[in-house]
């Protein structure tokens, strides 16, 4: 759940520069704006995980940061950093090129190459330029108070979610974002001190092992005779 969700989160944002008529637009008219205005994004998140009944059963933290590809790069991987601080630390970081998972408690990274690991998925679409409508079905959710809310329901059947949706304010950009699983769970981010367009040190999306690492690539198929879960 840890992995999709931040890979997810390449949903983020519209432009600072929205007009305030935002939330009077369609939610095709949002998206467009997220696509052409966006290049990065910067937050702390909250998040909140319920199961099928309801019941919460885990709470994290920590930040989020996100390097769009210009427009110019029709193909290109966006750059992402999803930091985990509580309960626990664990970090997912797509330099473009890899796609890193550390965990530090077990002192262990495993990498995959970013546009095989992200190929299919809606963040592959939402991290790169365009691509929304062909993966989505895009519902205007009407409104809260002064938010907009966009609902993203994936056309593939086998995907982690089976709804995205996002709670926009009347500047475009996302206060909440909410996913529904296919078997009746939920994730909800929430996002404060945001950023948007602004500069981010490169150093943010690369990723070097610390001494020790176990380093397991996730591309190859397991040895033969090694022993599988």
């Amino acid at each position: 759940m840890i992995r999709s969700l931040s890979s997810l989160l390449a949903v983020l944002l519209l432009s600072s520069t929205a007009t305030s008529a935002a939330a009077a637009d369609s939610a095709q008219d949002a998206l467009k704006r997220f696509v052409d205005g966006v290049q990065t994004f910067e937050a702390h998140f909250e998040q909140t995980q319920t199961d099928d009944r309801h019941k919460v059963t885990a709470r994290s933290s920590g930040m989020f940061l996100l390097a769009r590809p210009p427009a110019s790069a029709k193909t290109g991987v966006g750059r992402f950093r999803w930091a985990y601080e509580k309960p626990y630390e664990q970090l997912s970081i797509c330099d473009g090129v890899k796609l890193w998972a550390f965990d530090p408690d077990l002192n262990q990274v495993t990498v995959r190459n970013a546009r095989d690991a992200l190929a299919g998925t809606p963040a592959a679409l939402l991290s790169q330029r365009g691509g929304l409508s062909e993966a989505f079905v895009v519902q205007d959710g009407g409104s809260e108070g002064d938010a907009h809310i966009v609902r993203l329901l994936p056309k593939a059947k086998d995907g982690d979610f089976k709804l995205i949706e996002l709670t926009l304010d009347k500047a475009g950009a996302p206060q909440r974002m909410r996913f529904e699983d296919p078997i009746g769970g939920s994730s909800e981010v929430k996002f404060s001190a945001i950023k948007t367009n602004q500069k981010i040190d490169d150093a943010q999306f690369k990723f070097v092992p610390p001494k020790g690492t176990e380093v397991v690539d996730g591309d190859s198929p397991p040895k033969a005779g090694a022993a599988t879960p």
